[in-house]
């Protein structure tokens, strides 16, 4: 594991001289007129640098932060409050589950107060909630000041869209008050998209005639600033956003890295917002080095790739969509190519192929976007393109920055990496190294040192793999490439310069110094994202222009007409969804092998889909009828590896719910909960003929 933790501590060391910049570090915050949008022509270029720079670590200037007890309306309060916020470690966070019909929870219990109890109650009813068990496990107490907790993490099924639903969750058995929680549209999301909330980043820098820190518990002012920094973000954007999907959230969560800092856990948690909004976290460099970020979130599909002492790469699908989740402090490319192409077959039909990371391949800060930033590049430009991903989501360099369509250039490149520093106890931050040949190259050359500026600039030159794809305007329909965008800090923890000179692949950059957020809205045909800053008096502005992509090549076919259908339609229609594989000889006496439906047949048999009537016949042309259907349709998604609760909620809100066999229920209820059939006018009208459109909407959803 130690080459985990290390390449996980990549970016620890962000901290100490002040980066170089044309802009004064004590002038005040510009408007977003100065700075929102830049788009001059320029090359990839090593950016210059002053003495005060040069070194291994770099930061935010003084004072370019976000002052809350300023910028907060109610800061004493807030400060009150603050030492019992620090100390409540057992706040429980939402996650996306792997599809949209799930939800997963995470929090943690203490030890002392008894046996820990994973158990979510969850429906939608507050009075009859149905339990769902999950599991728990020891949380290390050197990172508790060694009080002992236990994890608690539980996945929920069966959800459907634009339900309120009502849930509590067991700390040692004693249930919480139920917390409401509704979905929204399955197939028209609205998304929040943040970077670097790092609650606690904000330590050195003045309040009040103080200076922040960064020590233990509520000793932590700088987590007690930034916890509320982060709550206003959330508190405006889901006001001015009150239909939110869910969150991404594209790493740094919190700061002290490979320490204890349950507080700022505690203070990342504890906004309300997100009792009710599920957050897809990245693991960023300051999440990396401990366990406790994959104590606090319970991703889904969790993979054994790109693993650190955080956890690794996830994946997770979402209405239109599949989001790819890599955790890049891990440097192994192959591993995340893995995961990607994993992804993708296990969602082949997405329209979306969205993946989320935290250091910015394609950035323009300074501090990061042509040096530690840009070291995967090489490696990850290529698996992007041959995946036909869509959109990359990033972070790490606290600047925001949308790039032109890229795509890899077809040329081999060297692959880079960052080396172990003498004593193998870290990263060496002053250099990349060539992966084949070793070779080391100088990251913050010294001003004057024409050796250590030639090999920067050969390092810059040496990650120019990209194709920059000819576009005009922000609408674009089926382009070539892939998006990259880069989040500023939502918190306002910590602001970094951009570089002096744009970097040819970026389209529009911004550092105004405030707090911002991204909104996506997408559906089966688009993919759209507005950026807004939050100002010092909490007024939201558009810092970019709205940026469109449109696929016209996944508009939707013509409606199946409904028809009644056969037992043998049925499963002809199942086979050939399947691929057709191959499949022979049937055990049925009305079946015959040249029949067309034969092979159909003899697969749905041997897969479990379809066992006929128990009397040697299958009975291929009699109407299949809607119980049965459902029955096969749920065999069908389990095997294909689609999980559907089997709660009974959907099916008993049916009046005719006593109506369905009983060898039929279970099949009933797990079409209802993923949605693949649904009731009309509260009845689901089991022993009715299965018309040809249902069998066709129910394949689309699977």
């Amino acid at each position: 594991m130690l080459s985990c933790v290390l390449a996980a501590s990549l970016l620890a060391g962000c901290s100490g001289a002040a980066s170089s910049s044309a802009t004064d570090a004590s002038s005040s915050a510009p408007s977003s007129s100065s700075a929102a949008s830049s788009s001059e022509p320029a090359q990839e270029t090593a950016a210059p640098e002053t003495s005060e720079s040069a070194g291994v670590s770099v930061s935010a200037l003084p004072d370019h932060y976000n002052d809350s007890s300023v910028t907060g309306t109610d800061w004493e309060a807030w400060t009150a409050e603050w030492e019992s916020v620090a100390a409540d470690f057992t706040k429980v966070s939402l996650t996306p589950g792997a599809d949209e019909t799930q939800l997963n929870f995470a929090w943690y219990s203490k030890t002392a107060d008894g046996e820990a109890t994973p158990v979510v109650h969850f429906g939608t009813d507050p009075d009859t909630l149905e339990a769902f068990t999950g599991e728990s496990g020891a949380v290390d107490t050197e990172l508790t000041g060694g009080e002992a907790y236990d994890y608690n993490h539980v996945t929920v099924t069966g959800l459907t869209e634009n339900t309120t639903y009502y849930y509590t969750v067991e700390k040692n058995g004693v249930e919480t008050e139920p917390v409401e929680y509704t979905t929204g549209s399955f197939s028209e999301l609205n998304l929040l998209y943040v970077g670097d909330p790092q609650i606690g980043a904000s330590t050195g820098n003045p309040q009040a005639g103080g200076e922040l820190v960064n020590e233990s518990g509520a000793a932590n002012t700088a987590a007690r600033n930034d916890s509320y920094g982060w709550n206003r973000t959330l508190e405006i954007a889901t006001q001015e956003n009150p239909d939110l999907n869910f969150v991404i959230s594209a790493g740094d969560q919190v700061n002290k890295t490979g320490q204890p800092k349950e507080e700022e856990y505690a203070g990342y948690l504890n906004p309300a917002a997100l009792a009710s909004l599920p957050v897809a976290t990245t693991i960023g460099n300051h999440d990396s080095l401990n366990p406790d970020y994959g104590y606090h979130f319970y991703n889904p599909n969790q993979t054994e790739n790109g693993l650190t002492e955080a956890g690794g790469d996830y994946y997770y699908s979402y209405g239109p969509a599949v989001f790819i989740v890599l955790n890049t402090n891990n440097y192994n490319a192959a591993e995340h190519q893995k995961t990607v192409e994993e992804a993708v077959a296990a969602y082949p039909d997405a329209t979306w192929r969205i993946v989320t990371l935290h250091q910015d391949i394609y950035g323009s800060g300074y501090d990061h976007s042509d040096t530690d930033g840009m070291i995967l590049r090489t490696q990850l430009t290529p698996i992007f393109d041959a995946n036909d991903i869509d959109v990359v989501l990033q972070g790490h360099d606290h600047t925001y920055s949308r790039s032109k369509m890229l795509s890899g250039d077809g040329a081999d490149h060297d692959a880079y990496s960052m080396p172990m520093n003498e004593d193998g106890t870290d990263y060496d931050w002053d250099h990349a190294m060539n992966v084949e040949t070793g070779e080391l190259y100088t990251l913050w050359p010294e001003e004057g040192d024409a050796e250590a500026e030639a090999s920067k600039q050969a390092f810059v030159d040496g990650n120019k793999c990209y194709t920059i794809e000819s576009t005009q305007g922000n609408e674009l329909t089926d382009p070539e490439g892939t998006l990259y965008m880069t989040a500023n800090s939502a918190s306002g923890s910590k602001f970094y310069e951009l570089l002096a000179t744009q970097q040819d692949y970026i389209a529009a950059r911004s550092q105004n110094w405030l707090p911002s957020y991204s909104v996506i809205e997408m559906d089966e045909d688009s993919f759209t994202i507005d950026t807004y800053q939050i100002t010092a008096d909490g007024q939201v502005e558009a810092i970019d222009q709205t940026f469109t992509i449109e696929k016209q090549e996944t508009a939707p076919e013509t409606p199946v007409e409904a028809q009644p259908m056969t037992r043998a339609d049925a499963v002809q229609a199942l086979y050939e969804d399947a691929g057709s594989p191959a499949a022979s000889g049937t055990s049925f006496t009305d079946v015959s092998g040249d029949a067309a439906y034969a092979q159909a047949v003899a697969w749905a048999a041997q897969n479990g889909i379809a066992a006929g009537n128990g009397d040697g016949t299958f009975a291929p042309n009699a109407p299949v009828t809607r119980e049965q259907l459902a029955v096969m349709l749920s065999r069908y998604a389990a095997l294909q590896g689609r999980a559907l609760s089997a709660g009974q909620d959907a099916l008993n809100a049916c009046s005719d719910a006593a109506s369905v066999s009983g060898w039929a229920q279970s099949g009933v209820a797990q079409v209802l909960n993923g949605g693949l059939l649904t009731a009309e006018n509260g009845q689901f009208a089991p022993k009715a003929t299965a018309m040809t459109d249902e069998l066709a909407n129910a394949l689309a959803q699977l």
